[in-house]
């Protein structure tokens, strides 16, 4: 049975049981670590957001602006901009690591420090990365501190309403809302009415940290590929996969219809051969090295027909074959499947190799204990999950199999993302469209 449990907080505020999941709390979680940080940022841009937002008011409305102000202005915001890719990275590396509050899904890897530090330097100022976390800061310290003030107003007005009966004592006039009340019996009505909003205020407290958490998740793992421009591409992909799939099952019935009997004839002929032949005829040494060397081209073209397509997909199935490569796996690797229909076998082949070589990347390179393996089926995906607790750190461009990994699951139209900060755990998450 698959479980099909949201990833994000906007996948969960689509289920019906949203209020009485864990969601809700976890949105109040992440909302609640926002305010430190939004606060420090608005303080850090008011510095010089504000005297310039009342310069320019000045001078709109026809007041003289002192000289040094204006240079003083046009110092800080120079001086905003220099270090603004560099105050940025640290606070986009916590947002990151904030953002799986609400949102599960690894982002993508960011590129470890190299050593040199002319050099990152330097690329923090030209990498277009950098400057979305910069529109990241700027955004966490001035849209997002006014959209929380608007809510906190509303909460605390409901809350008002909530407590009114206890707040009047039958002595003075409260205004609520248009009216005023002087007894807890007047005012009873409204806390009614704002007990029955209170589950309104959670979700629109879910939307507002969702809505949040997406432009987050936008600048800080960049733009979508847009799929106007892949469209092509995709099909493309789509039809080399099925071209592959069609000629991978004819040179495999080839092999094993055509080549491989003749083989094993002729391997038997020259053993028949040998015993016709006297130990010391001139023809028995090079009789006996054909015969070898016809046995050896048989165990290579046997392996070369399984490698086309594992027979261990064929005999165990993609789970089966996953706990086989876990047996094998020079650590202890747990497998999980959750996979209620039949998987296609151009997927079920990608996805094997996905976890043959993502355990054989933790076995060599990341020192790790213990390893799981996940695989799920949604509606329309394959997932693969493969989470090591080793010492992270991977990157695609220091050539540990992940770029070739990536470009297998790239032609059969997948996705591959990778969450492997310094000290571990490494997750890597693979995402295969299973067509019906």
């Amino acid at each position: 049975m698959t479980t099909n449990r949201p990833l994000h907080l906007a996948a969960a505020l689509r289920r019906p049981g949203y209020l009485i999941s864990w969601w809700p709390w976890r949105a109040l979680a992440y909302a609640g670590t926002t305010v430190p940080v939004a606060g420090a940022l608005a303080l850090g841009l008011g510095v010089v957001v504000a005297p310039a937002v009342a310069v320019l008011n000045a001078a709109r409305q026809g007041r003289p602006v002192e000289l040094p102000v204006v240079v003083f202005l046009a110092v800080a915001g120079l001086a905003l901009a220099a270090v603004a890719p560099l105050v940025s990275a640290p606070v986009a590396g916590f947002e990151r690591w904030r953002l799986g509050v609400v949102d599960s899904r690894p982002l993508p890897a960011r590129r470890p420090f190299s050593g040199d530090v002319v050099g990152s330097l330097a690329a923090r100022y030209t990498d277009a990365a950098a400057w979305r976390e910069v529109a990241y800061a700027c955004w966490l310290g001035t849209v997002v501190p006014v959209a929380y003030w608007t809510f906190a107003v509303l909460a605390l007005l409901d809350l008002t309403l909530l407590a009114s009966p206890w707040l009047v004592d039958g002595t003075d006039d409260v205004i609520v809302m248009w009216t005023t009340v002087d007894t807890p019996r007047e005012a009873a009505p409204y806390a009614v009415g704002a007990a029955l909003v209170l589950p309104v205020l959670w979700y629109l407290a879910g939307l507002l940290v969702a809505g949040q958490a997406t432009v987050a998740r936008r600048l800080l793992a960049g733009p979508p590929a847009e799929p106007a421009a892949l469209r092509e591409v995709t099909r493309s992909r789509a039809r080399l996969v099925d071209a592959y799939e069609a000629e991978r099952r004819r040179i495999e019935r080839d092999v094993h219809d055509g080549a491989q009997p003749r083989l094993t004839s002729l391997t038997v002929q020259l053993g028949l051969a040998r015993l016709d032949v006297p130990d010391d005829s001139p023809a028995a040494r090079p009789l006996a090295v054909a015969h070898e060397q016809a046995k050896e081209l048989m165990v290579t073209l046997r392996q070369i027909a399984q490698g086309i397509r594992p027979q261990q997909l064929t005999e165990l199935g993609l789970a089966g074959a996953a706990r086989q490569l876990a047996g094998e796996a020079a650590i202890g690797v747990e497998v999980r499947a959750d996979l209620p229909r039949p998987v296609p076998e151009p997927v079920e082949t990608t996805a094997y190799y996905v976890v043959s070589e993502a355990l054989a990347n933790v076995a060599s390179h990341a020192d790790a204990a213990r390893a799981e393996v996940r695989l799920t089926q949604t509606d329309r995906h394959l997932v693969v999950e493969v989470e090591d607790d080793g010492r992270g750190g991977a990157d695609p461009a220091r050539g540990t199999g992940l770029t070739g990994l990536a470009d297998r699951v790239a032609a059969a139209d997948g996705r591959l993302l990778l969450a492997s900060p310094a000290g571990g755990p490494t997750l890597l998450r693979v995402e295969l469209p299973c067509r019906p």
